[in-house]
């Protein structure tokens, strides 16, 4: 009980954190499905793209790899509802998009690096 006295901020503090996540969690949950999986497929043509960045051409599998690993990271609980196969068919829509942007904006050429 000493212990809780004399480090009360600490406490203080991992409540604080708590409720901002939670907070971040139910914004996100309250939003449509559709919704969701939009933001999501957002965020995946930007993993794609700092995939491609990073690896270059030829590399199909570790890019897949990669971005998996940083989906897991950011969306750890979407990974037991979203099968590695319905993940890899939004990858590939991203992939499209990101190869459409590389032919059609000199920025996203310069970012890539291509």
């Amino acid at each position: 009980m000493s212990w809780m006295v004399d480090n009360w901020y600490v406490l203080i503090a991992f409540l604080c954190i708590g409720a901002v996540a939670g907070i971040a969690v139910y914004r996100f949950i309250k939003i449509p499905t559709s919704e969701q999986l939009d933001k999501v497929r957002e965020w995946l043509l930007f993993a794609v793209t700092e995939a491609e960045k990073e690896l270059g051409g030829g590399t199909g599998r570790l890019k897949l790899r990669m971005v998996y690993g940083m989906f897991i990271d950011k969306f750890s609980w979407l990974v037991k509802v979203v099968s590695f196969e319905q993940f890899s068919a939004m990858v590939d829509e991203a992939l499209e998009q990101m190869r459409e942007m590389l032919t059609n904006n000199e920025a996203v050429k310069k970012f890539v690096g291509k």
